[in-house]
């Protein structure tokens, strides 16, 4: 976990002693970039099955789901899991949202997203595509926690195709193709979701093949 954005002196922005700057300040004293990334995976890995245990196909999402889902991963690690940052963050020169305007953006996000576009339990597949595309756009252009954005967004993703009755997503198409998936976030971010439903339509078709 790499020194990739810039924040203020807030704890959130602290590292841990003897990291060098490269390891978040965390609950378990760990100052090793890579341990790190592998606890951090470790954990993904058993969040999300535990919350696929939990969510119901017909269940309206939110984004207390996604703090808690964020809590459940993190929360053994870092103080501030399954809260909003409040830090400002940028990636590659792109800014995020600003960290007093996530609360609001993120109600935003519950009422003109979340709420319409979930569950995906009936929707055709073009619509599930263009229902991905638009929450992952939105989400990642909030970033709404300090750490764990994409990753979040990615099981965001998936929970949505399961309740469609989509096998378990395979985002290889997004690591492969990374230039294309952050042009399409930037695309996004203009209102323009096409490059990202692209995106999405190959990471389904890939899924179904690998299924």
């Amino acid at each position: 976990m790499t020194d990739r954005y810039d924040t203020s002196s807030n704890p959130e922005g602290q590292y841990q002693p003897g990291s060098n700057n490269t390891v978040l300040s965390n609950k378990l004293g760990v100052t090793d970039t890579d341990e790190m990334d592998n606890l951090e995976f470790d954990l993904l890995r058993k969040a999300q099955a535990d919350i696929l245990d939990i969510v119901q196909i017909d269940q309206q999402l939110s984004s207390q789901d996604l703090c808690g889902w964020h809590q459940r991963w993190l929360g053994s690690v870092y103080e501030w899991a399954g809260g909003y940052r409040s830090v400002n963050m940028e990636k590659d020169g792109f800014i995020f949202a600003a960290s007093y305007l996530i609360p609001k953006l993120m109600d935003d996000f519950d009422k003109q997203y979340l709420s319409c576009y979930t569950p995906c339990s009936e929707l055709s597949d073009q619509a599930l595509i263009e229902a991905l595309a638009v929450c992952h756009v939105e989400f990642i252009i909030i970033h709404p926690f300090r750490e764990g954005n994409g990753r979040l967004g990615r099981l965001l993703a998936m929970i949505m195709a399961l309740q469609a009755n989509k096998p378990s997503l395979n985002f290889d198409y997004m690591v492969k193709y990374k230039k294309d998936y952050i042009l399409a976030i930037h695309a996004g971010h203009g209102g323009n979701y096409e490059p990202m439903k692209q995106v999405f339509e190959q990471v389904l078709k890939a899924s179904e093949q690998t299924d």
